[in-house]
């Protein structure tokens, strides 16, 4: 009897450590762990006396969770960017038959070229084109999204970093006022298939129509409306969708979910901030959530039970200090969403906070196939 009492606290000290560290921890390390533990169970069994034996693997649990939060404090620092001075700063070069470039990348150029450039990427994921956004980067710094056609040449770029040159004089941090003058009057409104949208004036983007590509122009109003960030996508495949939206499905769900996490961190190191952790059992509680505004027709941080984020987060067993949560609705894609919630003081706090450490996104499409994104972030 006491040896099955004994197996029964080890078996609820192994599911607490799988809970706990189980998607904080490499798995090498959380093994190792875990083994230390079968370890010092046999002394554990071994023990003459229960109250003795409860006392020593007290003990030992004190013993291994210390470990462990080294442990994940010496992952996450694994995670966090390097210095700004061990990253290679490009020269950009002033593109001479084209209107823009990236990272000295143009419209047509061969993957092979890039790749010689950028490397490979960190990141494909589907999206709204139905093609893939191949993402490239340095722990975040000197980030390149970019979409190849069939022919693998590039036909999409997109960046939110000082990577931007013109031929006009265009670049980050220009002003709205400068663009204007440069290009003219943005577009007013863009054909899909039979139909006519029209582009709200409102909104802190133009997109032009620039040597046979839409060019979007992204604004930070929260930073005198200058230039932060651009997409350049080809006729064809603008063309190529035939509404606003793209009919959801999982893997463009996951596809936004993980390149609006990869947007935000690419933003935390413009400002100097350390990046943020994935966290999967968050996506869940985020994923609930926006799954539940699209099938129910609502959009607002507290549920229609009346549950709020931190309710939800608790209810799905995630322990934290400090918490947020962003939501958006409708835009085009992640990359739109990301630009949205920067231009809105609240959510650009979240996005930018210095002590959140953990991050997951869920994306629902309503049946409309409007999108729907909520951000979960953490600390402990």
């Amino acid at each position: 009897m006491r040896r099955l009492l004994l197996f029964v606290v080890f078996l609820f000290f192994l599911n607490f450590l799988w809970t706990s560290y189980g998607d904080q921890v490499v798995p090498t390390d959380m093994q190792s762990s875990i083994e230390k533990a079968k370890v010092h169970l046999d002394s554990f069994l071994e023990s003459e006396s229960l109250s003795n034996g409860l006392d020593f693997f007290q003990a030992v649990i004190v013993d291994i969770v210390e470990e462990l939060d080294e442990k994940v404090d010496e992952y996450k620092k694994e995670q966090t960017y390097p210095e700004q001075n061990s990253i290679d700063v490009p020269v950009l070069e002033t593109p001479t038959d084209q209107a823009f470039t990236i990272y000295n990348t143009k419209i047509g150029e061969k993957k092979k070229n890039v790749e010689l450039l950028l490397g490979s990427p960190k990141r494909i994921g589907l999206n709204e084109y139905g093609t893939d956004w191949h993402t490239y980067h340095e722990n975040y710094h000197n980030f390149v999204k970019v979409i190849y056609d069939e022919n693998q040449q590039v036909v999409g770029l997109y960046t939110n970093q000082d990577l931007i040159a013109s031929s006009n004089g265009i670049k980050l941090n220009s002003s709205k006022q400068a663009v204007r003058e440069a290009l003219g009057e943005p577009l007013k409104q863009m054909q899909k298939g039979f139909f006519y949208y029209l582009l709200d004036e409102k909104d802190d983007y133009d997109i032009y129509k620039i040597d046979g590509n839409y060019v979007t122009i992204f604004y930070d109003k929260h930073e005198n409306n200058t230039v932060t960030a651009v997409q350049i996508i080809t006729d064809d495949i603008e063309n190529s969708k035939d509404s606003m939206y793209t009919d959801g499905n999982d893997k463009l769900k996951e596809g936004f979910e993980l390149q609006l996490f990869d947007l935000v961190n690419a933003t935390r190191v413009n400002h100097d901030l350390p990046i943020l952790i994935w966290d999967n059992r968050v996506r869940e509680t985020a994923r609930k959530h926006s799954l539940d505004m699209a099938e129910n027709g609502y959009f607002d941080h507290t549920n229609l039970q009346g549950q709020t984020p931190f309710d939800r987060m608790k209810a799905d067993g995630v322990s934290y200090m400090l918490a947020g949560e962003n939501l958006a609705y409708g835009q085009f894609s992640s990359i739109f969403a990301h630009e949205g919630l920067m231009n809105s003081l609240g959510h650009r706090k979240n996005v930018i906070h210095p002590e959140f450490e953990y991050l997951a996104v869920g994306v629902a499409f309503n049946t409309e196939s409007h999108p729907y994104y909520t951000q979960k972030y953490y600390a402990k």
